[in-house]
C-alpha cells in the first residue's frame, strides 16, 4: 500500500454549487480494492456494497465494549472544556451538545476504536489502499425533539469545500444506542451512490459554521430528491447498539427528528484514501477547519 500527495491542478470531474442542478454519471469505482484483497468483508457482501452502496453489519462491536464507548461518549459531552471546544456543535433550541468532532484526537478511547482491524481493516479493503481519517464525531440525538439530518451526498460536500477529487471515501456509522425505525434513524437510498447531484447556489464563506446544524448550501432540491427517491426508493436502518453501517461518499442519505423518548447516539467515522488527498476546495471560497475536513493525511496503523 502506498501513501500519495497531489502536486498538479486536479481536474474536477464533479461540479457543483453552480447557477443550476446538474447530475453527472460516476466516474470512479465503488469498490477500489482487487477481489483478493485482503480484508473482513465476505465476497457476496463486498458485491452488495458495490451494488447498493452500503453494508450494514449486525454486531460490529460487542455488548461490552458498547458499554465502554458510551460511557466515554457521555464523559465527552458532559465535560464543559468540551462543550467550549470549537469542534462541539449544540442544537440550535435545546443548546445541548449535538455532536463533537475530531473525537479520534480527543479521546484515546476512539483512537482505538479507529485502529481497530474490524474497522479499518474494512475500509482499506473497500478503498484499495492505506487510509486516514477524513473527518470523526459522535453525534448525540437525546429523545424528545433532537434534529435530523437533511437529505444530502457528503461527497458532494466534501468536494466542493474540502477539495476531496475523487469518490474514494467511505463512512460507517457504529450505533451506541438500539435504532428504532422511529428515533431519527439513517435512510440511505440505495443505488444513488451512482449519480452525483450537483446542487445549485454558491457557498458562502465560513458555511460549515451554519451547514453543521442546519444543512442549507449543498441541498438537493425537492424535484431532484423526489427523482431519486422514485428511482432508488429508501432504506431505514435499525439495529442494536454495537450494529453498524458502511456506506459510501456519494450515497443520498439523511435522518429525521427523534421526537421519542429514545437516544440515538452513533460515532461516525470517516476514511479516506491516502491517494485521494484533498487539493483546494473545488466550489468554495476557503477552506473548512481541519477538524472537519483532515489536512494530515497520515495512514491509519
Amino acid at each position: 500500500m502506498t501513501t500519495a500527495t497531489h502536486t498538479a491542478p486536479v481536474r474536477d470531474l464533479y461540479p457543483t454549487r453552480g447557477t443550476t442542478e446538474v447530475t453527472v454519471p460516476r466516474q470512479d469505482p465503488v469498490v477500489w480494492g482487487s477481489p483478493d484483497t485482503p480484508g473482513p468483508i465476505a465476497t457476496a457482501d463486498l458485491q452488495a456494497y458495490e451494488r447498493d452502496g452500503f453494508l450494514a453489519v449486525e454486531e460490529l462491536i460487542t455488548p461490552d465494549e458498547v458499554e465502554v464507548y458510551k460511557r466515554e461518549l457521555d464523559r465527552l459531552v458532559t465535560d464543559p472544556a468540551i462543550r467550549a471546544d470549537e469542534r462541539s456543535i449544540v442544537e440550535p433550541k435545546s443548546k445541548e451538545i449535538r455532536s463533537v468532532f475530531e473525537v479520534h484526537r480527543i479521546s484515546e478511547v476512539f483512537a482505538n476504536l479507529v485502529r481497530d482491524p474490524r474497522v479499518v481493516g474494512r475500509a482499506r479493503q473497500i478503498l484499495g489502499s492505506d487510509v486516514y481519517v477524513h473527518q470523526s464525531r459522535i453525534n448525540v440525538k437525546p429523545g424528545f425533539g433532537a434534529s435530523g439530518f437533511y437529505w444530502h451526498s457528503d461527497f458532494e460536500t466534501w468536494h466542493a469545500e474540502d477539495g476531496l477529487p475523487n469518490m474514494r471515501t467511505v463512512s460507517v456509522s457504529i450505533a451506541l444506542t438500539e435504532n428504532f425505525d422511529t428515533n431519527g434513524g439513517l435512510m440511505i437510498m440505495p443505488g444513488s451512490h451512482r449519480t452525483f447531484l450537483g446542487c445549485a447556489g454558491a457557498t458562502p464563506e465560513d458555511n460549515y459554521k451554519k451547514s453543521l446544524q442546519m444543512q442549507d448550501a449543498g441541498t438537493p432540491s425537492d424535484e431532484a430528491l423526489t427523482a431519486l427517491a422514485g428511482e432508488h426508493g429508501i432504506r431505514l436502518f435499525t439495529g442494536r447498539a454495537g450494529s453498524a453501517t458502511w456506506f459510501d461518499c456519494n450515497c443520498m442519505h439523511g435522518s429525521g427528528d427523534n421526537i421519542t423518548p429514545y437516544p440515538r447516539s452513533n460515532v461516525f467515522i470517516v476514511f479516506n484514501s491516502v491517494e485521494n488527498t484533498a487539493v483546494e476546495p473545488f466550489a468554495a471560497p476557503v477552506r473548512r477547519p481541519e477538524f472537519i475536513g483532515a489536512r494530515d493525511f497520515t495512514p491509519v496503523k
